[in-house]
């Protein structure tokens, strides 16, 4: 499997990057992992408009799937060859919903199901494409899943957006590379069931016995190298910070 960070940035884009969006490849199939703010445009540095075969999104918050509606305008309009057939699309309960509201001014003035096919996720266990894959429900205040991708063999987690909760460290367990957030700053936001702090991040790749940690979600108000460190001291794994570009052969 490969992974490309495509854009790793909380809450909204920094100057650096866009919203969370990750890039998972394996035997020609592409499997996008969210698309947040300002992801679309990203994307397109390290594949082609229309060379995405699948999309999962981990909730609905803006800052993981608004650039769908941005998505569809170009499945839907598309200028050379026709409208796109519909792509599989992975998400929580009223998905198809959220992004027509979000697009369009009333639900009926969009027709998202023409290009996107949708399906909707639960704890389960599944393929897409080559990838098998399985889903829990994390801690967050809306719908929100992880999601536990194997394929040859090798592990790839991803968090989502989430608090702590035994959940993701099944989804993590024996991981080759656990892709986690770590939004909060450890001995400074402590809210339940939101985010990570590094130090927790940290500590669910221990107990999950996870062998690469990567941090992600970072907003552009937090210090990303305080958070790895506080990761650091608790996991004696490798730990890297997420940087828009970056892959990773896993």
């Amino acid at each position: 499997m490969k992974l490309t960070v495509v854009g790793c940035s909380g809450s909204f884009p920094s100057a650096e990057s866009a919203c969370s969006s990750y890039l998972v490849e394996a035997d020609g199939f592409r499997l996008l992992l969210d698309m947040g703010n300002g992801a679309l445009g990203e994307l397109q540095r390290h594949c082609g408009l229309y060379d995405l075969d699948a999309i999962f999104l981990s909730h609905l918050h803006v800052d993981h799937c608004i650039d769908m509606c941005a998505y569809f305008v170009a499945r839907y309009y598309r200028f050379d060859g026709g409208r796109c057939a519909p792509i599989p699309v992975y998400g929580p309960e009223g998905t198809e919903h959220r992004l027509t509201t979000a697009y369009a001014d009333t639900p009926s003035a969009s027709s998202m199901s023409e290009v996107f096919d949708f399906h909707t996720v639960k704890p389960s266990t599944f393929e897409i494409g080559p990838f098998r894959v399985h889903t829990e429900r994390v801690r967050h205040p809306v719908e929100a899943y992880g999601i536990r991708i194997e394929h040859g063999g090798k592990v790839l987690t991803y968090s989502g957006d989430t608090g702590v909760t035994a959940a993701l460290d099944e989804l993590a367990r024996d991981a080759d590379l656990f892709l986690c957030e770590a939004a909060f700053t450890y001995g400074k936001e402590d809210i339940p069931d939101l985010h990570l702090n590094g130090r927790e991040a940290g500590e669910t790749a221990a107990r999950a016995n996870a062998r690469h940690l990567v941090l992600t979600h970072i907003p552009p108000w937090t210090d990303p190298q305080l958070n790895a460190a506080h990761a650091r001291e608790v996991f004696t794994g490798r730990v890297d910070l997420a940087v828009p570009g970056t892959t990773y052969e896993i």
